[in-house]
């Protein structure tokens, strides 16, 4: 049985970081593709960064220069570092995992997820 956690989440004021991270457990991780996703109230939940099982990365438009996916295949565990943090990242994160990086871009597909962390940007 595939399950994927999430921790890091939090209170954090605008210009500040936080560290999601997820940790994996059910599959072979170092087979698998990992991303994260986002959702804000009355809004979809949008892809926000994806790492391939060789580490080949893609970040949406508005988290580029901002958050940088990683991963640890030893720890079985996938990273979000998001950085100069602003109120539009409040939102629930999610990990997810499939077998084909190209799977996370069509959420509809992606079959296994996390329960999500909440990311609140405030002063």
């Amino acid at each position: 049985q595939v399950q994927l956690v999430e921790s890091g989440g939090g209170l954090v004021q605008p210009g500040g970081s936080l560290r999601l991270s997820c940790a994996a457990s059910g599959l072979t991780f170092g087979s698998y593709s990992m991303g994260w996703y986002r959702q804000a109230p009355g809004n979809q939940r949008e892809l926000v960064a994806r790492i391939s099982n060789v580490g080949l990365t893609n970040y949406a438009d508005s988290v580029k220069t901002r958050f940088t996916i990683s991963r640890d295949n030893v720890k079985n565990t996938v990273f979000l570092q998001m950085d100069s943090l602003k109120p539009e990242d409040t939102a629930i994160y999610y990990c997810a995992s499939a077998s084909n990086f190209w799977t996370l871009i069509n959420i509809q597909t992606v079959p296994y997820w996390g329960q999500g962390t909440q990311v609140t940007v405030s002063s």
